[in-house]
């Protein structure tokens, strides 16, 4: 099977392509105003659970009881890991990325553009995991009321957030500018 020469790209990655959305011509702001929106409805739903963890009351009944669980900084430091990912990520010069010369010792900006970029997903990835290893060992394990679950529910939204926010702006960087020309001879 022939693709026709008009739809034929040799950059492109797929055979498909996808189809055009209505808002096309404002893609690009689009996605930059979506990342930010994940990024602070993730950052916003953490520090949500910290606040109430930080002013949790016994109950009425019992008003001598201890509060069995707090938000401590264990539950901070996904967070942190995947903040620093999402920046890693998004600093990186994409030019440097689709540059040709692979992993050879003949162009180490490639190598290290690829490098970063592996370690800022790893530590997207480490966040992540590591706010699903708190969520089930220091909550759901412990078989605490659900208001208490709250706190590692958000410690695990804060970072799917934020792992989204982090793809939405890559591919929203990749997405052409209205006031962007490109010219070949």
């Amino acid at each position: 099977m022939a693709i026709p020469q008009r739809d034929y790209d040799p950059r492109r990655l797929f055979v498909f392509s996808c189809p055009s959305l209505p808002f096309s011509k404002y893609k690009r702001s689009f996605g930059i105003y979506a990342a930010g929106a994940l990024f602070a409805l993730g950052h916003w739903l953490f520090w949500d659970a910290a606040i109430l963890s930080a002013h949790a009351k016994p109950p009425i009944d019992a008003p001598y009881d201890t509060i069995p669980v707090h938000v401590t900084f264990l539950d901070w430091i996904t967070g942190i890991c995947s903040t620093l990912g999402l920046l890693v990520v998004n600093l990186i010069n994409k030019e440097q990325l689709m540059a040709q010369g692979g992993f050879s010792h003949d162009d180490p900006t490639v190598w290290r553009a690829r490098l970063f970029l592996f370690l800022g997903f790893a530590l997207m990835a480490g966040g992540l995991a590591g706010s699903v290893v708190i969520l089930v060992l220091k909550y759901i394990l412990q078989n605490y009321e659900d208001r208490f679950l709250y706190y590692g529910y958000a410690n695990v939204a804060q970072n799917v957030a934020l792992m989204l926010s982090a793809i939405v702006l890559w591919l929203a960087q990749h997405a052409p500018n209205e006031y962007e020309y490109n010219l070949t001879l």
